[in-house]
């Protein structure tokens, strides 16, 4: 029996039964998807094709899709200097009970494999090249120019919730107003890059964030390794030590100590220790 995804409510793709779906994108975009490659991600799945090209399959809920659609990769495509797998086509639907629409999206296949999971817990091997094509990514990305509002974990970041975030777990008196917005992945972590080749993927949520976002985002998913946050925040250092980039990494530690924090994440006293600090500069400046 197959399970259905057309809720409205939450579901978990890694659990619930995605056949019917991957039977429609194999129909809508003419291809076969390669069964023992499937990838499984709670609100995604992926799976490489026939004709050596990667598509991606998202489920999302409507009353997560801003005016601006859940175009991502489509709209990344058109990105100058950023080294990416090239897009080349996609397929969008609405299920019949209206709650949930479904988005395929077919690029060319990584050059590499992900570096790790979201969070590592050991340092990788990076070449000193992979890392200058970060900051070229990077860099050339935030001198991009959108009228896309990024969207991390689906939520179209502003000024408020930026303010209600840090506000909601420290203390102090420093502006959390951020001066610069520019165009950022909104998603950076080691799951969406690729080594030893680098590669920046999952484009779903970019859009302008303020400065910082990607490289304070980076840093918290490196912080279990002190070598490897160290590391990021040396490469991107001119980020970490703009106003806005200190900010960020408030905004970033709120996540890892606010209300959901896990009593065992190694990141705990790190994000701690680095908070404290970063609020002294603040309120110094």
């Amino acid at each position: 029996m197959t399970l259905s995804v057309s809720t409205g409510q939450a579901v978990d793709l890694r659990v619930q039964s995605v056949g019917e779906v991957l039977d429609r994108v194999e129909r809508s975009l003419q291809v076969r998807l390669l069964p023992d490659t499937v990838v499984r991600k709670r609100r995604s799945v992926g799976a490489k094709t026939d004709r050596d090209t990667w598509v991606r399959v998202e489920r999302r809920l409507l009353d997560k899709i801003t005016d601006q659609g859940w175009n991502g990769t489509e709209c990344a495509a058109r990105l100058d200097g950023i080294i990416q797998p090239e897009w080349h086509g996609c397929v969008v639907w609405r299920d019949a009970d209206g709650l949930v629409m479904w988005r395929a999206d077919e690029t060319e296949l990584l050059p590499g494999t992900p570096v790790g999971t979201a969070v590592l817990s050991e340092a990788p091997e990076l070449p000193n090249a992979w890392w200058e094509a970060l900051n070229t990514s990077l860099d050339a990305l935030a001198a991009q120019d959108t009228r896309r509002i990024a969207t991390p974990d689906t939520v179209t970041i502003t000024q408020a919730l930026i303010t209600e975030s840090i506000r909601g777990v420290f203390s102090g008196d420093f502006d959390t107003t951020v001066e610069r917005w520019v165009p950022a992945h909104a998603d950076l972590n080691w799951a969406n890059m690729t080594a030893p080749t680098f590669s920046l993927f999952d484009w779903e949520d970019w859009g302008n964030a303020p400065l910082g976002l990607d490289s304070a985002s980076l840093w918290a998913s490196s912080l279990a390794v002190p070598a490897l946050a160290d590391r990021v925040r040396h490469e991107r250092r001119s980020d970490f030590e703009s106003r806005d980039g200190k900010l960020m990494t408030l905004f970033v530690c709120s996540k890892i100590l606010g209300p959901y924090a896990h009593p065992e994440d190694p990141r705990l006293k790190p994000a701690q220790r680095t908070a404290e600090q970063v609020i002294k500069e603040l309120q110094a400046s």
